[in-house]
C-alpha cells in the first residue's frame, strides 16, 4: 500500500509484504595501536617484490639473447665454405685431347691433373696464370712486360731493348756494357774506374792527379798575327793548341825590338791565363823576351834588337 504523504519514508518490502530487515552496519577498519595509518612495512615488502620480479625479467631476456647469439655463431662457423667444383680427367678424356681441340668443363670449374703433364705443342693461356711453385724454363723466355714484386735472381739476363729502372740498382758483381752507357744524373764510384777512352765535357778533381804516361793535348789550332819585330819579309808560324805549342819566328831585314807575333786562342779563357814561354834554340836564348797576355791572346816580344835573317823558336804553355 502506497503512502503518498509528504515527509514519509518508503521502506522496502519482502515477498510477503513485510519490511525487509536492515543490514548490519559495516564495521570500520581496524585502527592501529596509535590510531594512525597502516604500517609501512607491508608497502616496502610489496615494492621489493615488484623490483625482484623486474630484475628477474631483465636477466631472463639477457640470458635468451646470449643463447641466441651463441647458436648463430655456431651456425656461421659450421657453414660449409663455397669451393669450386673440381673435375678430374678420365683416361678416355685424356685420349680425346691428343690431336683435337676439346672443351672440357667451363670457366667455373677446375681441371685437376694429378700426374705429370707434357705438352708437345704450344700452350695458350687466355687469362692469368698462377703458379704456386717454382717455374723452370729450359729454353728462351720471351716477355713483352715483366714486373717483379719481390727478389729476382738471374744467372744471365739479356735485354735487347731498353732497361728502365725507377729505383736504386745494386750490382754485386761486374757490369759489362758492350755499347754506350748514358747517365743523365750524377755517377758515384767508390772503387776504381777503368776505361780505355774517357770523354768528358768538364772534369773536376778533388784529389791529386797521377798520370803514368804522357800528356797529349788536343784542340783546335790557334790563329796568329805577325808583329813589327819580324822585320822586312819576316814570317812567323804556330804549331799546337791553345794550351801548348811551338812558335817559329823567321826574321827578315832590319828587325827592330818589339813583338814578333800574337797568338790568338781558338777558345777564349774565362780569365787572363798564365803563359809560360821558353827558348828552344840558342838564337832565342840570347834575346831578352817577354809576353803580353789577355783572355783572347798572348804575344811573344823582345826588348833587344833581333838579328836579321835568323830563326827563333819558343815553346809555350798556357794554363787558366
Amino acid at each position: 500500500m502506497e503512502d503518498n504523504n509528504p515527509g514519509s519514508v518508503i521502506e522496502p518490502l519482502d515477498a510477503t509484504g513485510r519490511p525487509e530487515p536492515e543490514a548490519a552496519p559495516t564495521p570500520p577498519p581496524a585502527a592501529t595501536a596509535g590510531g594512525g595509518e597502516p604500517p609501512k612495512k607491508r608497502v616496502f615488502l610489496r615494492r621489493l617484490k615488484e623490483a625482484s620480479n623486474l630484475y628477474s625479467i631483465i636477466f631472463a631476456v639477457v640470458f635468451l639473447l646470449s643463447i641466441t647469439g651463441a647458436i648463430a655463431q655456431l651456425t656461421l662457423n659450421n657453414k660449409p665454405s663455397s669451393t669450386k667444383k673440381t673435375t678430374s680427367l678420365t683416361s678416355d678424356q685424356l685420349a680425346q685431347l691428343q690431336g683435337n681441340t676439346t672443351v672440357v668443363g667451363d670457366s667455373k670449374q677446375i681441371l685437376d691433373i694429378q700426374g705429370n703433364t707434357i705438352l708437345e705443342g704450344q700452350l695458350l693461356v687466355r687469362k692469368d696464370a698462377e703458379i704456386a711453385g717454382s717455374i723452370k724454363v729450359g729454353g728462351g723466355l720471351s716477355l713483352s712486360s715483366v714486373t717483379v714484386g719481390g727478389q729476382g735472381n738471374f744467372g744471365q739476363l739479356q735485354i735487347n731493348g731498353i732497361l728502365s729502372v725507377s729505383g736504386d740498382t745494386t750490382f754485386s758483381g761486374q757490369l759489362s756494357v758492350e755499347k754506350n752507357l748514358n747517365v743523365t744524373g750524377s755517377g758515384s764510384f767508390s772503387g776504381n774506374l777503368s776505361a780505355p777512352l774517357l770523354t768528358v765535357t768538364s772534369l773536376k778533381l778533388n784529389g791529386d792527379l797521377q798520370i803514368n804516361r804522357h800528356i797529349t793535348l788536343g784542340g783546335s789550332l790557334p790563329g796568329k798575327t805577325n808583329g813589327s819585330a819580324l822585320g822586312s819579309g819576316g814570317t812567323a808560324s804556330v804549331n799546337g793548341t791553345d794550351t801548348a805549342g811551338t812558335v817559329t819566328i823567321n826574321t827578315g831585314g832590319s828587325p827592330p825590338a818589339g813583338c814578333f807575333v800574337t797568338i790568338n786562342f781558338a777558345n777564349k779563357f774565362n780569365s787572363t791565363p798564365h803563359v809560360v814561354i821558353s827558348p828552344s834554340n840558342s838564337n832565342s836564348a840570347g834575346l831578352d823576351y817577354y809576353t803580353n797576355r789577355t783572355t783572347s791572346n798572348f804575344s811573344v816580344c823582345t826588348t833587344s834588337t833581333p838579328s836579321a835573317s835568323k830563326t827563333y823558336l819558343f815553346d809555350y804553355i798556357v794554363i787558366d
